[in-house]
């Protein structure tokens, strides 16, 4: 099996304050860097952090061919990466206060700009219990859920950043949804249901801090776990962590209780280091994680 994900990529401008600004106030950032980012872009490395073939499908301005060799150093195949020479990459500033809190300014860049022919040409060689993973910082949304549930692919949706007519568009083609608390309550209301009679096989409500709560929909069955304490000093992609993890032991099989136990914990850790995709760590490192708190309680 592979994850197919239609994904950002962002260069990642980080700001280190000592607290948010307030309306019309300048401030001085503490220290500044950059770095590879984009909640698509850090699934695609968590994912094949994680274990699993991973196929990228983006596109970058010729700025970004760094952030390119950059994913492919991490793993993930960019067959499906365009350069796109007549507009920018897509780029975030990011403010992180020393509680490891974020506030994120986007620029979407040619992550708005991807070809329908190149996603068509992504997924025509894809097989079927393929994944295809999705968030909603790209354009292409729709015709890539359509493309993939015809291929007999398992479509994942992180609804991130939330926008919830971008969730009722894909909804009907979905088979794992994932959500913040506040979210799921979101489009509960709008579509005037309780939160576990969305229309969708599966939910994962997940705060990477606190922990996350998986819902099969069909059977009912639910399955909770807390976050592992840790001291964040940056949260930012914490919850790409997450998603890219989790689908990442779906395609490989693991059972429900070991894929959240392992993606919440990989969230946890990489909240514990600065940056986003490179601060993102390898199963191996999550497994030593877990193994150090068993062995201290």
């Amino acid at each position: 099996m592979a994850i197919y994900n239609l994904g950002s990529i962002n260069t990642d401008w980080f700001y280190k304050v000592t607290r948010f600004p307030v309306n019309g106030e300048t401030l001085a950032a503490l220290q500044c860097r950059s770095g590879l980012g984009g909640k698509g872009a850090n699934q695609s490395v968590a994912a094949a952090r994680a274990g699993s073939v991973v196929h990228h499908v983006g596109a970058v301005g010729g700025e970004g061919v760094w952030a390119v060799e950059q994913m492919k150093s991490m793993g993930v195949d960019v067959t499906h990466v365009s350069i796109e020479i007549a507009a920018p990459t897509g780029h975030a500033m990011i403010f992180v206060t020393p509680d490891g809190e974020n506030r994120i300014v986007i620029y979407p860049g040619t992550n708005r700009m991807i070809d329908d022919g190149d996603v068509k040409a992504a997924l025509a060689k894809v097989a079927q219990g393929d994944t295809l993973l999705m968030q909603n910082e790209t354009n292409a949304q729709l015709l890539a859920a359509r493309k993939a549930r015809k291929r007999g692919m398992r479509v994942v949706y992180l609804a991130a950043p939330f926008d919830l007519t971008a969730v009722r568009e894909v909804l009907g083609y979905v088979d794992l949804l994932i959500l913040k608390p506040g979210e799921a309550e979101q489009i509960a209301a709008a579509l005037a249901v309780e939160v576990t009679a969305l229309p969708v096989p599966e939910l994962v409500v997940v705060d990477a801090v606190k922990g996350a709560t998986w819902y099969d929909l069909k059977s009912g069955e639910t399955l909770k776990v807390s976050a592992p304490s840790v001291e964040a000093l940056d949260t930012t992609g914490a919850r790409d962590t997450f998603a890219g993890f989790f689908c990442a032991l779906r395609d490989q099989g693991s059972p429900i209780a070991e894929c959240m136990e392992l993606a919440i914990a990989a969230a946890a850790l990489k909240a514990t280091k600065d940056g986003t995709s490179e601060a993102i760590p390898a199963l191996k490192d999550v497994r030593c994680f877990l193994e150090g708190i068993s062995e201290t309680t």
